[in-house]
């Protein structure tokens, strides 16, 4: 008998979308937004998840591959743009590993009571870096565990902390003005529009479940259900956990590092079990959560690899599990090092470790998507005799606008959070993350001329004749495959024929 293949059931496929989507850590920055977020949360619903849900929907259903989003935007514009976005894609990756691994020393400082020595700090932060790379090795059949467990513990403690929140503002008031102008928006607040990106990077993260789609008992019907039904659930999961931190600490004063941990530390105590319940299954959900997005993120980087989009380092495969660890390992190195930035005695950069590299990540996963609402449209004008199982669901001039206007977020919350907008210090701090990102598109760009050397030709993008040629092939291939499969079915039967009583 040959060996049965895992696949995920729907509610495993939902639970994915929450494990990779939700972001724990990012529940605080939204929450310093204060009242207003309850505004941007549910008019960025509207005019971001919704639309950005359903193009990924369609794109997904349509496009069946690993590569995901760079695919698309590799088969509409050609190799250029999609080694630049796999780039972008790539590279969020691990420094928001980084970032993470910043938080592990101090909030175990705050469970057991111990301040670390910076050679400790390291240790345990390298620690979790690593621990999430050999993680990422396994098949993502076989770590359904996780991200159903990651999901569950992610979920648990965004009730834990709304409930809590609930239960401090009953008894203690709300710790900030809860009059109605302070859930109005303020275009004028610059520090408060710094962490919009945060919503938007919230909803990031459902073509990821596009790669899961042959790992899927019926992709075509779950990922679209799955889209819409997980998107409203982060939603309403998001709002939630924000609420019980601002009940507990003023919108002001929200800490965009550990802000959950010190609004539980305000409501129940340092010294409560709930406390330290909370503080570890927050560790634990880290892993999960670094470990689902692995598994897409590796996986682009494979697949635009084999293309002459990345270096060849990141094609290498694990032979027994066929999972892209070169790019793991790669990731591992580069978190590594960005972690060793707390080396450099400017307060700024050493002290700021988890903001600057966590807004960097934001920066560039954002901006690897801007490319795909463009892309969406010239795939529906090239391929336009291809089946789609499931599609935007808006048509005419109202379809342009709805895909401008979350392309136009974007752009807005990316110049939000890394170009000062006036002269405080809060938005001069904007400076080093700025000239990081600077950098890392400029060696981007050195990587992709470096990594198109070996290719023989440049792909410009699908034309309507290239189309047409690739359904032809598909046709003529799932032909053969029907055919052969007739055959092996007959074949008994025609085996079986002189054993059979002849005919009179």
């Amino acid at each position: 008998m040959g060996d049965k293949v895992k696949k995920f059931s729907f509610i495993s496929v939902i639970l994915s979308v929450i494990c990779v989507v939700f972001v724990a850590e990012a529940a605080a920055p939204a929450a310093a937004i204060g009242n207003q977020q309850f505004f941007w949360w549910i008019f960025l619903i509207l005019t971001f998840l919704l639309p950005y849900g359903m193009v990924v929907a369609e794109l997904g259903t349509t496009y069946d591959s690993d590569g995901g989003l760079y695919d698309w935007i590799r088969d509409a514009f050609g190799d250029a743009w999609g080694s630049r976005v796999a780039w972008y894609y790539w590279i969020n990756f691990p420094l928001w590993i980084a970032s993470l691994g910043t938080l592990f020393p101090d909030i175990l400082g705050m469970v057991f009571g111990v301040e670390f020595d910076l050679p400790v700090i390291l240790a345990i932060e390298l620690a979790f870096v690593w621990i999430v790379v050999f993680m990422s090795f396994s098949k993502v059949s076989d770590s359904a565990w996780i991200l159903n467990g990651g999901a569950v513990l992610k979920v648990l403690i965004a009730v834990a902390v709304g409930g809590l929140g609930i239960w401090y503002a009953v008894n203690n008031g709300f710790a900030g003005d809860m009059s109605p102008a302070t859930f109005l928006p303020d275009l004028t607040n610059t520090n408060a529009l710094t962490y919009l990106s945060i919503i938007l990077f919230n909803f990031m993260g459902f073509e990821v479940i596009c790669t899961f789609a042959g790992a899927m008992k019926n992709p075509s019907r779950d990922i679209p259900k799955a889209i819409v039904l997980g998107g409203l659930a982060i939603g309403a999961i998001y709002l939630f956990a924000s609420f019980g931190i601002g009940a507990a600490i003023p919108a002001d004063q929200i800490d965009p590092d550990f802000g959950m941990i010190y609004a539980v530390m305000t409501m129940v105590g340092e010294a409560s079990p709930i406390f330290v319940i909370i503080c570890l299954v927050f560790l634990v959900t880290l892993f999960a959560n670094m470990a689902s997005w692995s598994f897409g993120v590796n996986f682009v980087a494979d697949y635009a690899a084999k293309h002459g989009n990345m270096p060849k380092v990141f094609s290498h495969e694990s032979a027994k599990t066929e999972m892209p660890t070169g790019a793991a390992i790669v990731n591992g190195v580069v978190a590594s090092l960005a972690l060793m930035l707390q080396l450099i005695p400017i307060p700024a950069i050493s002290e700021g470790i988890f903001w600057m590299l966590f807004s960097m990540n934001v920066v560039f996963l954002l901006i690897s998507y801007i490319p795909m609402f463009p892309a969406f449209l010239k795939l529906r004008k090239v391929d336009p005799n291809r089946t789609r199982i499931f599609t935007f669901p808006f048509k005419g001039k109202l379809m342009y606008v709805m895909l401008a206007i979350p392309a136009i977020e974007l752009v807005l919350s990316i110049v939000a959070t890394i170009v000062p907008l006036n002269g405080s210090e809060e938005e001069l701090s904007k400076i080093p993350m700025l000239v990081g990102v600077v950098v890392f598109v400029l060696l981007g760009e050195a990587v992709r001329l470096w990594s198109k050397r070996g290719r023989t030709e440049e792909y410009r993008g699908l034309t309507p004749e290239l189309a047409e040629e690739r359904l032809a092939e598909e046709a003529a291939a799932a032909a053969e495959g029907i055919a052969e499969a007739e055959g092996t079915e007959a074949k008994p039967q025609a085996d079986a024929e002189p054993a059979s009583a002849p005919v009179a």
